[in-house]
C-alpha cells in the first residue's frame, strides 16, 4: 500500500465498517472487509476509431453471449454521467448511448430498458434535452427516468471528522437487484479522487435530489412546520464526500460492494484532463473500454490515461480487497493493443491535496 500505513487503513475500516451499515428492504447488510483477491482473470474490450457509436457498439460485442444470459428478464439500465446539464464535455455524449442501444437491439434485449441519472446540478430532463436524448426515444422506445423522482432507500456513509453514520437517499432503481446496471461513463481527470470512470458513475449518480425537502426532515430537533419552511433542494451526493479526501476515497470504497454496474463502458473518444469532472480541457483520444468486471475496466482506463494506480484511492482499497481484478497481469485485453494506446492526461492542480488520502487522519 504505497505511502499508506496498512494498520491506519484496516482500524478505518474498521470503525468504518461498523459505521457503513446498510438499511434497505428492511434487511441490515453490513459490508465484509476481509481482504481478498479474484482468482479468475477478467477480459476487457478495447476499441478505437472515429465514429463514437461504433466504438461502443464493436466494444461490447465479444461479450454479446454473456451479457444477454446475464441479463435475463432484469430491467436494463443505462447511468449515464450527467455531471452538469450545460457542460458537454463532462457529460456521455448521446452518440455512446446509441451505440450501446444498437447493441442491446442486436441481441434482442431492446424491450425494456431506460436511461436514468440523478445530474448532479439542475434539473436531470433539461440536461437530457440539452445533449439530445430525447432523439433516442422515438428510434429505440428507450424510457428517459428522472431518478430524483423514483423510489429511494437508504444507506450509510461515514464523515472523516466525526466518524459518524449520516443516512443518504439512494435510487432503488440502481440499487435494485431486479436491475441490470450499464454505467456508460466519460474518462475524466477529478479534483477529488484523481479519476471517475465506471464505478463512480454509479455511486455517485445513484444518491437523489430531494427538491423542497431538508436533510434533517427526519431528525426530531425539527418540527414538520419548521421543516417544511425550509426551501431548496438537497443533493445526498455531497455527502459521499465524507468531509475530506479520506472520506470520499472510503465511501467510493465501502458503498462499491452494494453500488456497482453489471457492465462498465467508458467512453475516452473525447475524454477530459485537468481540473476535472466539470472544469478540465479535452483531450483527443479516440477508445473505448467495455468489462463485465468494472474494476478490470477502471484499471485499463486508469492505464490508458497514464496515470499512477497506486495514487487512487478507492480504486487501490478496492483492488486490495478483492472487488474485482487490477492486477495487468490477470486482466485479458480483447482487441486494440493496450501499451499503443496510452495517453498522459494532465492531472487536477490540487493533485497534492488529492494524494493526501495516503497517509493517516491527523
Amino acid at each position: 500500500m504505497s505511502n499508506y500505513n496498512r494498520r491506519d487503513f484496516i482500524r478505518t475500516s474498521m470503525i468504518g465498517g461498523a459505521a457503513v451499515i446498510c438499511f434497505s428492504r428492511e434487511k441490515i447488510i453490513t459490508p465484509l472487509l476481509t481482504p481478498g483477491s479474484p482468482t479468475h482473470p477478467a477480459q476487457v474490450s478495447l476499441t478505437t476509431g472515429n465514429n463514437r457509436a461504433d466504438l461502443a457498439f464493436r466494444a461490447l460485442q465479444p461479450f454479446s453471449k454473456q451479457i444477454k444470459h446475464a441479463i435475463g428478464n432484469r430491467l436494463i439500465v443505462i447511468k449515464p454521467n450527467n455531471v452538469l446539464i450545460y457542460v458537454p464535455l463532462a457529460c456521455t455524449h448521446v452518440d455512446t448511448l446509441e451505440g450501446i442501444l444498437e447493441f442491446l437491439k442486436s441481441i434482442n434485449k431492446l424491450h425494456n430498458v431506460i436511461i436514468g441519472e440523478s445530474s448532479a446540478s439542475g434539473s436531470t430532463l433539461e440536461g437530457f434535452d440539452n445533449y439530445g436524448y430525447y432523439n433516442l426515444v422515438s428510434k429505440y422506445n428507450v424510457k428517459l427516468v428522472d431518478l430524483d423522482k423514483e423510489p429511494f432507500d437508504t444507506l450509510y456513509v461515514l464523515d472523516e471528522k466525526t466518524l459518524s453514520p449520516i443516512p443518504v437517499k439512494i435510487s432503488r432503481i440502481i440499487y435494485s437487484n431486479d436491475s441490470y446496471v450499464i454505467s456508460s461513463a466519460r474518462m475524466k481527470t477529478h479534483t477529488s479522487v484523481v479519476a471517475t470512470l465506471s464505478l463512480k458513475n454509479i455511486v455517485f449518480g445513484a444518491p437523489i435530489k430531494d427538491v423542497g425537502f431538508s436533510l434533517y426532515s427526519e431528525d426530531k430537533k425539527f418540527s414538520p412546520k419548521a421543516v417544511e419552511s425550509i426551501k431548496g433542494t438537497v443533493s445526498y451526493k455531497r455527502l459521499l464526500h465524507g468531509g475530506g479526501v479520506h472520506g470520499v476515497n472510503y465511501n467510493l470504497y465501502s458503498l462499491a460492494r452494494q453500488l456497482h454496474p453489471h457492465l462498465a463502458l467508458i467512453d475516452g473518444y473525447e475524454g477530459m484532463e485537468g481540473n476535472g469532472p466539470t472544469l478540465g480541457t479535452p483531450i483527443d483520444h479516440r477508445v473505448c473500454v467495455v468489462s463485465q468486471d468494472w474494476l478490470a475496466a477502471d484499471r485499463v482506463g486508469i492505464e490508458l490515461m497514464g496515470i499512477d494506480f497506486a495514487k487512487v484511492g478507492y480504486l487501490t482499497y478496492c483492488a486490495q480487497t478483492g472487488l474485482g481484478v487490477a492486477d495487468l497481469n490477470k486482466i485479458e485485453i480483447i482487441g486494440e493493443n493496450l501499451a499503443d494506446h496510452k495517453k498522459s492526461y494532465k492531472l487536477p492542480d490540487n493533485i497534492d491535496y488529492i494524494e493526501k488520502w495516503m497517509t493517516p487522519i491527523s
